[in-house]
């Protein structure tokens, strides 16, 4: 195969020694990933109203149990690839090897858990960390960059990326570039986020219709994206796993979008105002539409009001 014109070189190193450790860049960019999703998500939530203070505690548990949540999924669907090959190689993350789905399902499970924990609801809350995901997201890729993985079938077009012999599947040993799968998913993730942000400031989308959109979204990508790719997984019917559990929730998260924008909003009873009280209705008023799902009981946080939507439609997309 020849090599084409111009090409992604393959990284030299996959991270520098600090001292006495070796700072791997795989895990470099989860970090600043994840960084930079607290960032963006306190913004958000500061700009409906809410309580940005909330997004560093959800983080703190939602981010160990998306880390745990990723490798469980990994480990379950490709046990060939867990290296090294001991005991403990099922907990080597430094390695690579963090499957999106479960990392998404146990942080949403920690982060609900805290939500409730705060009496905020989970739909205002999940639009405001939507966008904020898939930049961490699109981070996280360039430290595929770095492990030279999760790259598709051989190209020889212009941006064609350079995998050492090293690190090619059997029978691609002849080949010397191929897709980079995970430079098309980065730059699919900041365009699907900006469009997020984009339409909750000139549509009217009702919670949680943009985290709806982003499974969506996402998961549509993927389908296309597991097309390409030639790494090491389990297949069904001669397709690969993560293609069938893209297109199952690709289906859920437009039902779950049309049946989010569907719901009526829950109407607010205003308190009427009292003799000694001449503005306590007023004020009552103002307390229910304030904040990015916060609410009196705990029972509200699993039933947003329609100051909530408000409030979130307003600010903070």
């Amino acid at each position: 195969m020849t090599t084409p014109l111009s090409y992604i070189p393959s990284p030299p190193v996959n991270g520098f020694h600090l001292g006495p450790l070796f700072v791997h860049f795989y895990g470099l960019m989860y970090v600043i990933g994840i960084a930079l999703a607290v960032f963006i998500t306190q913004r958000r939530v500061r700009a409906a109203g809410g309580d940005p203070s909330i997004v560093a505690d959800v983080a703190l548990w939602a981010v160990p149990a998306g880390i745990i949540g990723g490798r469980i999924y990994f480990d379950i669907t490709t046990p060939g690839q867990i290296s090294p090959h001991t005991w403990w190689g099922v907990f080597a993350v430094w390695n690579g090897g963090l499957g999106i789905w479960g990392g998404i399902a146990g942080g949403a499970l920690a982060g609900i858990w805290r939500l409730r924990r705060h009496r905020v609801a989970f739909a205002p809350f999940a639009d405001a960390v939507a966008p904020a995901l898939l930049v961490a997201q699109a981070v996280g890729r360039i430290g595929n960059y770095f492990n030279q993985e999760l790259f598709g079938k051989p190209t020889t077009l212009p941006w064609a990326l350079v995998i050492s012999p090293g690190h090619r599947p059997a029978g691609y040993a002849a080949y010397r570039t191929f897709h980079p799968t995970f430079l098309y998913e980065l730059i699919f993730d900041l365009a699907l986020a900006a469009l997020l942000v984009w339409l909750g400031h000139h549509r009217k989308i009702r919670p949680p219709g943009l985290f709806a959109l982003y499974v969506t979204g996402y998961s549509a990508f993927r389908i296309f994206e597991e097309s390409l790719r030639i790494d090491f997984s389990e297949h069904i019917l001669g397709l690969r796993l993560n293609t069938f559990v893209a297109s199952a929730l690709t289906i859920a998260g437009i039902i779950w979008f049309v049946m989010s924008q569907r719901r009526k909003p829950t109407p607010v009873p205003s308190s009427p105002a009292s003799p000694t009280d001449p503005g306590g209705g007023a004020a009552a008023e103002a307390d229910a539409g304030s904040g990015t799902g916060e609410s009196e009981a705990g029972e509200d946080s699993d039933n947003p009001s329609a100051a909530d939507d408000a409030a979130v439609a307003r600010g903070a997309e």
